[in-house]
Order: C-alpha cells, then structure tokens, then sequence
C-alpha cells in the first residue's frame, strides 16, 4: 500500500473514532453494561472460531520460530477465551466513572464549583502477542466512554480480528455506535506511524508489548503515551520471615506464568536467611525449569549456577531464568532495586511490620506488594475489572489502567448570575 494510502486509511479510522466517541459519551451505563454482557455472550459462543483462527496464527508462529514464551502469550485455549468473556462482565459490574462528580465546593461569591468525569475520547491502543488485549481494551473503552482503534501485532493477526468481529458483531444489537471499536487490517507498520499522527482524531497512545516497540511509539507519536518499557520485578526476602512463605511466593512470582510484565526477574535474600532459604528454594525453582543466575555469594551456597553479570541484574528475561543476589540488609535491597528497577512491581516478604512499612515508602513503583507474588500487579487482581495497560509514567496514571484512567475531569460551575467584577 502506498504511503498516501495508508495515511488515508489512517485518517478514516481516526475520523470514524472521533464521530463514534461522540455517539458514545452520553450513552447511559445500562445500555453499555448490555453491550459488555452481549459481547462475553458472543465470545463464548463464538469460541471454535476464535480457537481455529488462533491456530492458524500459533502455526505460523511455530513456523516462524518464535520464542515458547512469545507462542504462551499468542495462544488461546476454551479457559482463556471463557476468561476474556468474564473480564467482559466483570467491567460491566463495576460503577461507571462518567459523569461523576468527584469533589464540589462553594466559592465566597456563591459559585459551586465542580469537577466531573469524563472520557478522554479515543485511544489508540498497539500491542503484541497477547489476544486478550483485544477484549479487554474494548471492554475498559467502551465503559469508560471513550472509542478505541485497535492494532494488534502481526503473531496474533487472526485472533485479533476474529475477537474484534465478533465485539464488533454486538455492538450492532445495542446502542453502541460500532465504529466505537475498530481493529486496523492492514500488518503493515507504516500505518502505525500514520495513526501516531492523528493528534486532531486520537486522544492517547498506549502501547503494550515489548520495550522495542514502546519506545518506537514514544519516539514517532504526536499523540500523548502513556506506557512502561519493561517490567524488571524484585522480590526481596528479608531475615525476619517465613521461609515456606517466601518459597511460594517466590515459585509463583516467577514460574506460574513467567513471559508477563509482572513475573519475578530477580530474587534478592537477606544474607541472614541465604543459607537456609537458598538451597530450597533454587532446587525447587530448578525443578520447574528455571536456569538461575547468581551473584558470587549465592553461587558459593548453591554448586552449579551461572555468575549473573551487570546485564542480568537489568534484564526482563520473559522467560524461566532468574537472576538471585544476597544482599546485607534491606538499604542494600532497596538500592538494588532503585539502580536495576523499572518502576513497575516490587514485593518484600517479611513478618516484621516496621520494615514492611518501610519498604512502602522507599520503593518507588507502580504496584509495592506486602507478603504477596508480584503476579498480582495486574488490573483484575487488584479489583479494576481488567486493565488496558501498566503505566509507569506517572502522567496521568501510574500502575494498572482501569476505568478511571481512562478518563478526565472537567470543571463544572453553578451560579445564580454571578457576574466578574
């Protein structure tokens, strides 16, 4: 397709967006929950045909070479589809933010002033891999009143389409504007770089994938980003603890599914505990098929683990490697982290109450866990339905997106004639 082609397409998809987000804002939450209920009905009944489109793209994947953990996050089973369908209804349960009004106040004069939700208008959602995205950038739009324009990665291009028809399908049973969902066609990357320009049609970019790709969107957007680079995730073990706790949050940090942003990358262990905890933990984290990487200390309590280098310590493997270090205290553990960190999930497993509080107010990410797995960084974990993103901006949000971030809020006033002297 030739560049003025593909700013065309790009042009009329940001165009049927910003018509459609204006059918969309004043819609009633009823009306938006029965399209999300619709859509859950629709995925699953649709589910062999979303499951045979996946396989056409895991055989092309296979084919192609990708990495396991890149084929984990493509691949769709009748569980994940069953799980898109629930995140769908589980948005439709949550208060809708449009329209609230958040904080009111009196001014000397008599005005009331006010600050009211709103949605942002479009977003401009690029992502690889995972399928899932699809329904649940939707679902998240669409309650929150905004429209969204799709453009999934080229490993997961039939799944993609085939859940945005079928969303897509439901919207013409409801209210919903259809244009209120869009899914781009074309594999072609010129067009992304085409929609990156739309700052008159598309509100916010938020990119989803890997850290190649996120700062491509960052460098080439004339539209805000909201996104994060990478997901470097500590778990650091300190040497008032519960060891059998901190072993199985240590296993679930990183094995239960260790190719998303939010899975354990490095361990840190207070040097009090190592002895005892290490050996256990590394067999077990060995048997589920984890190559570890040490630093000199752990090295020398477990036989047979490569030295992690400089690179390890900064590196999101997505993958079933782990890089362990043992630290002197909870100020080394916390530097650790500020130099090798990404801002985005850190836990400390620990029985003592003062370090655990301390711990809160050092670390500076987006999701600071307390005795839990970081797996648990994540949109329907902590209660928002589902997520469309993790932000580790910072502006205007910070750790999972859910329904509130993706809206503003605009100034109301009331007054009786009040008059500017």
């Amino acid at each position: 397709m030739k560049n003025s082609s593909l700013k065309e397409a790009a042009i009329l998809l940001g165009r049927q967006a910003k018509a459609a987000s204006r059918k969309l804002a004043p819609i009633d939450s009823a009306e938006k929950n029965r399209a999300l209920r619709l859509m859950a009905d629709r995925l699953e009944a649709r589910s062999e045909f979303i499951l045979a489109e996946n396989k056409k793209d895991l055989d092309a994947a296979t084919k192609a070479g990708l990495s396991s953990a890149l084929l984990d996050r493509v691949a769709l089973d009748p569980g994940r589809v069953r799980g898109m369908a629930k995140g769908l209804r589980d948005v439709a349960a949550l208060p809708d933010p449009v329209r609230e009004i958040t904080k009111m106040w009196r001014r000397p004069n008599g005005l009331q002033v006010g600050r009211m939700r709103i949605p942002l208008g479009v977003i401009g959602m690029i992502y690889e891999a995972r399928p899932n995205v699809t329904s649940d950038a939707a679902a998240l739009c669409l309650k929150s009143g905004n429209a969204v324009i799709l453009r999934g990665g080229s490993e997961a291009h039939q799944s993609n389409q085939a859940i945005a028809a079928v969303l897509r399908e439901a919207c013409v049973e409801t209210r919903i504007p259809v244009d209120a969902v869009q899914i781009v066609g074309s594999k072609e990357r010129a067009l992304v770089n085409e929609l990156l320009q739309l700052e008159e049609f598309i509100d916010l970019i938020i990119p989803r994938g890997g850290e190649d790709l996120i700062r491509a969107v960052v460098t080439n957007s004339k539209v805000p980003v909201i996104k994060h680079y990478k997901g470097v995730c500590h778990v650091y073990v300190d040497a008032e603890v519960s060891l059998d706790m901190a072993e199985r949050i240590a296993m679930n940090a990183k094995v239960q599914r260790p190719s998303v942003c939010n899975a354990m990358e490095t361990l840190l262990v207070h040097e009090a505990i190592a002895s005892k905890f290490l050996p256990s933990v590394i067999a077990n984290l060995r048997g589920a098929g984890v190559e570890i990487r040490g630093c000199e200390k752990t090295c020398a309590l477990v036989p047979g683990i490569k030295r992690a280098t400089e690179e390890d310590w900064r590196t999101e493997y997505l993958d079933l490697i782990l890089s362990v270090r043992v630290v002197r205290d909870i100020d080394e553990a916390i530097d650790h982290i500020e130099r090798y960190g990404s801002e985005h999930t850190e836990s400390i497993v620990t029985t003592n109450y003062h370090r655990s509080r301390e711990f809160i107010d050092r670390v500076n990410s987006s999701a600071v866990m307390v005795n839990a797995s970081t797996r648990f960084n994540d949109g329907g974990e902590l209660g928002l339905g589902a997520e469309i993103g993790i932000s580790t901006s910072k502006i205007h949000a910070f750790g999972p997106m859910g329904l509130e971030e993706l809206t503003t809020t605009k100034f109301v006033v009331f007054g009786d004639g009040q008059i500017r002297e």
